[in-house]
């Protein structure tokens, strides 16, 4: 368990990028009040029209930066809260994540410049552990979001439907249905957001392409922000580090390597970290 220093900085380090936040949605609300009254004083439609997307663009960019301050804030509570009663374990940004969508279960990855999961950050054990299916056997929702660029959603039978090998393990982890929305800025899509077993209408909503707009521009993107999600984000250098020395010991290729990591772990019932670590240590070598 972390030291209450630790959360202490922590809820310093949210609680500034709340105020941040905030200052920005507040600065963005004041541009577009500026231009929708200059639309309503204009000349011609023209002008009108101008002022009216620019407010538009405006508001969306205020909407965007109160949804991060709403995130900080609320991690910075229960960290305050935690300090005082640390019977449970230290609270995770990604559980205000979840909650923030309707669900209490919620992963987050990124992705490098071939979309291969780099890093991956979790509410609870189940979502956890549904990534860690997803990058064991190369299909799932937050896998088809990076590569389509576009949210994706399936539940009860349709799940096997869509992802043959996914969709059966993730009955046996009792979750019943999945979303996933890319964090994309722009024409750069960096990872995705999933929650599993949401509220009906979820990806309809707006709101759970409001939550991830806001975590990409806010926390992974941002110079303000905290792309380790304050310590929450698990990074997968040790499982390409073992891929490295698998290649080299057996003769093939890093990514032939990195299947037979993920195939090893998937038969054991363990992470692909677990099975790297070996690895790295000299416990284990596979064929």
């Amino acid at each position: 368990m972390a030291s209450g220093g630790g959360a202490f900085d922590r809820k310093a380090s949210a609680q500034r990028n709340a105020d941040v936040a905030h200052a920005r949605s507040a600065e963005e609300t004041r541009k577009a009040e500026r231009h929708e009254i200059l639309a309503a004083t204009a000349s011609s439609n023209e002008t009108k029209d101008m002022h009216l997307r620019i407010a538009t663009v405006h508001r969306s960019t205020a909407a965007c930066h109160e949804t991060a301050a709403s995130l900080q804030d609320a991690y910075a509570k229960r960290l305050a809260k935690w300090v005082h009663d640390r019977r449970a374990p230290q609270p995770l940004f990604m559980t205000g994540v979840a909650e923030a969508c309707g669900t209490s279960s919620a992963a987050l990855t990124l992705v490098g410049a071939t979309l291969d999961q780099l890093a991956l950050a979790a509410s609870d054990e189940p979502a956890r552990a549904a990534q860690e299916l997803e990058f064991l056997l190369g299909e799932g929702p937050a896998r088809d979001a990076t590569r389509e660029v576009r949210p994706v959603s399936a539940s009860g039978a349709t799940l096997t439907d869509r992802w043959p090998g996914y969709g059966p393990a993730l009955a046996d982890l009792g979750i019943a249905g999945v979303a996933a929305v890319p964090l994309s800025l722009e024409d750069t899509c960096v990872g995705a957001l999933a929650v599993f077993d949401p509220e009906p209408g979820l990806v309809e909503s707006g709101t759970f392409t409001e939550v991830a707009e806001a975590l990409t521009r806010s926390m992974i993107l941002s110079p303000d922000g905290d792309p380790g999600l304050y310590g929450g984000m698990s990074m997968r250098a040790t499982v390409h580090q073992g891929a490295g020395m698998l290649s080299v010991q057996r003769g093939c290729s890093i990514g032939d390597a990195l299947e037979l990591i993920k195939a090893h772990a998937f038969a054991e019932g363990t992470s692909a970290h677990s099975v790297a670590s070996r690895i790295v240590r000299g416990e284990l070598r596979l064929g």
